[in-house]
């Protein structure tokens, strides 16, 4: 916990992220707010606005909280959002969904090595040993996530000190690449019109959700309130006592690793979408979890420290990471052209390598929480993924320096 905060008590970090979401709704049913947020998405201000809080003091930069919300709301929040989802929709999205996740796990593969290439003298000499080990953690974060990244840490044999580095770049080029996409979400219509993309399967799937909803749409009760908590939050733990008990698969998934917590949750979401559960939605399922999820959003925010990039020893890595970041956006954006593919396949293809199940999700549910299911499953298959690229990608960062 960050003592030096002004306000650093846990409750009183909650009461003061609530309170700035709830100004940032209600300034969205005022017509300055929506001015505001047609330049920039509403989503965007829950992101960065706690940054800033949490860079100038107002609120820690780690606080028990943040924990708190990641490890239990999401989990409740995967759920909740789930019980309304449709399956057969989901599938029924396409290759394009596959062909640009799987893109953006061949862009990192090949855009750490170019950018190590094209900045190598922006990193001292002495240096070099460490420099492509560390990058190759960075690698395996940026396909899968933690556990990933700390395989290929042991694996290329990157010091603590070089770590320590590494981590300042991931958080810093990763929170602001998710930022792009929270504002590619506020502008997916005009950005698919004007490449005719192919939205077919998409809006009906939004429209099929939005119109069952209506449908059993039905004033909330005291009653279904509490059952929705009682299922989210009952979710989150039974979800996390299992975990315990699965076996670990390979080295991308370790039991009672949080990769079995979200596997788990989005079954017990699935499974309770075909019960009478399902009509929960129309109680206000799913605006319950978009309150975790949107939650979760300014803690993700809160954590993110800017101030450690201007640090000397940190910025040539950071360029490092920022055009890598870049040729990861230029080939996937060229991928969606030619395939005429709406934005939001090439958000959560994106985040579901960088970021994994904790922010895929969050991306996905920007476009509309009904499609956040759809960044669980491909971050599932970021973390399947993640080792075995991260080494192909290891590989090639050493033959550069």
């Amino acid at each position: 916990m960050d003592g030096a905060a002004l306000i650093h008590e846990p409750v009183a970090v909650l009461a003061v992220l609530l309170a700035f979401l709830g100004l940032l709704f209600w300034s969205n049913q005022r017509s300055f707010g929506q001015k505001i947020f047609r330049f920039a998405p509403l989503l965007v201000f829950a992101y960065f606005v706690p940054t800033i809080l949490s860079n100038t003091g107002v609120i820690p930069l780690e606080s028990e909280l943040y924990d708190f919300v990641k490890t239990w709301l999401l989990p409740a929040s995967l759920l909740l959002l789930t019980l309304s989802v449709d399956v057969k929709g989901i599938i029924g999205l396409g290759r394009n969904a596959v062909l640009l996740f799987l893109g953006a796990t061949l862009a990192i593969v090949i855009s750490g090595p170019i950018a190590l290439w094209a900045c190598s003298s922006l990193i001292p000499v002495d240096m070099y040993d460490q420099a492509w080990r560390g990058l190759s953690a960075l690698a395996g974060s940026w396909i899968g996530g933690g556990a990933n990244m700390i395989a290929l840490k042991e694996h290329a044999g990157a010091s603590d000190s070089m770590m320590s580095v590494i981590v300042v770049v991931d958080v810093a080029v990763a929170n602001l690449w998710m930022a792009i996409l929270l504002w590619f979400a506020g502008r997916e219509k005009e950005m698919d019109a004007s490449i005719n993309a192919d939205r077919t399967s998409l809006d009906a799937l939004r429209e099929k959700v939005a119109t069952y909803a209506e449908m059993v749409k039905r004033p909330t009760d005291l009653g279904s309130l509490l059952l929705i908590c009682a299922l989210g939050v009952g979710g989150a733990v039974v979800a996390t006592a299992l975990a315990g008990y699965m076996p670990d698969i390979g080295d991308f998934i370790k039991r009672g690793s949080f990769t079995w917590i979200v596997i788990l949750v989005s079954a017990f979401g699935l499974a309770a979408s075909f019960t009478p559960l399902k009509k929960l939605e129309g109680a206000g399922a799913s605006h319950m979890g978009s309150v975790f999820l949107y939650l979760l959003v300014t803690t993700i925010g809160a954590k993110a420290e800017f101030s450690e990039i201007a640090k000397p020893e940190n910025i040539g890595f950071v360029v490092v990471g920022l055009v890598w970041m870049l040729l990861h956006a230029i080939v996937l954006l060229s991928m969606r052209h030619w395939l005429k593919a709406p934005i939001f396949f090439v958000a959560v293809g994106s985040k579901a390598n960088i970021g994994g199940a904790a922010s895929a999700p969050i991306v996905a549910s920007a476009f509309h929480p009904a499609l956040a299911p759809v960044g669980v499953l491909l971050a599932v298959g970021g973390y399947v993924l993640g080792t075995f690229a991260a080494l192909v990608c290891s590989f090639m960062l050493k033959l550069v320096l």
